[in-house]
């Protein structure tokens, strides 16, 4: 069977979260975690976030506990989260995420590490990214994600479905009737970059286009010198369903003759681009470094 197939390629990378070890320390730093970012977010994440956050269940006074996420998350969308041991590889991400399971490290930092970690703890995975999951077209976005990394396994094109997936699913921003908004998980998750991406006006804000975001380099250490923007989650879901990779893909490699794709920095602006707010890129870190060849989330 597929699904078995599927399965075997990550039942062993699933853990039980063993939410009875956390101890007072552990849920004291989620408890400083929430409070500071919802105190951000509330004028600054989209309201099918916030809204999510709630519905969830989740609050400040203690980490979360899969089991009870799980029971509200599958009401919604058949989704759950499940705890894995560190990073996981390309094709089990992917088989995941079409079998409607998230990966979410289980462990939390410590006290003194609350702006950044190098391996993304609970509170990027849990707080970050299951929220959204609640909502039926983004949720699907995230089924067919998984789906269409096989195809990219098969070209090896998986630097390029990452970078979707860093410009859309980690940094994305959508377009709300009061102006633009945080949906992304890295940002929704960020004390930092929640504020510098829509405060500051060093960054670019362009409108989403899905081969653009393919083709644009992203930086792993450090805030982002653009960021795409939505229409809406079911739009986001259509372009991804109505869209036909394989001539993309067959670019990024110069395939059958194709010219290869060219690539772009992520300060460019192109001719093509639907430029919301010009930056001024006046925040430059010399020691940058770029997303390699990957696909750990």
């Amino acid at each position: 069977m597929v699904a078995d197939t599927k399965q075997a390629s990550y039942v062993h990378l699933t853990i039980d979260q063993g939410w009875k070890n956390y101890t007072p320390d552990h849920h004291e730093s989620w408890n400083m975690l929430y409070d500071r970012q919802m105190g951000i977010l509330e004028p600054r994440a989209c309201p099918e976030y916030l809204q999510a956050v709630q519905d969830l269940g989740f609050t400040a006074d203690k980490i979360p506990d899969f089991h009870e996420v799980n029971e509200r998350l599958r009401a919604f969308t058949g989704w759950e989260v499940v705890a894995t041991e560190g990073l996981i590889k390309a094709k089990p991400f992917f088989d995941m995420l079409a079998d409607r399971k998230f990966p979410s490290g289980y462990f939390i930092r410590d006290k003194n590490q609350l702006d950044y970690l190098e391996e993304p703890d609970i509170f990027h995975d849990l707080f970050g990214h299951i929220p959204l999951l609640t909502n039926q077209a983004y949720a699907n976005y995230m089924y067919e994600y998984g789906k269409g990394g096989a195809r990219a396994l098969e070209y090896k094109t998986t630097k390029n479905l990452a970078r979707l997936n860093w410009w859309t699913i980690e940094f994305g921003l959508i377009q709300k009737p009061d102006g633009l908004k945080l949906y992304g998980a890295g940002l929704c998750s960020s004390y930092g970059e929640a504020q510098y991406c829509l405060d500051d006006p060093s960054a670019h804000h362009i409108k989403f286009d899905l081969e653009r975001c393919m083709r644009t380099k992203v930086y792993i250490n450090d805030f982002q010198p653009c960021y795409f923007v939505i229409d809406s989650f079911e739009d986001l879901f259509e372009q991804a369903v109505n869209t036909d990779f394989s001539p993309m893909y067959k670019s990024f490699k110069g395939m059958e003759g194709i010219e290869q794709a060219t690539e772009y920095l992520p300060f460019d602006l192109v001719p093509q681009d639907n430029v919301i707010r010009k930056g001024t890129q006046e925040y430059i870190d010399p020691k940058r470094e770029f997303l390699e060849d990957s696909i750990s989330i």
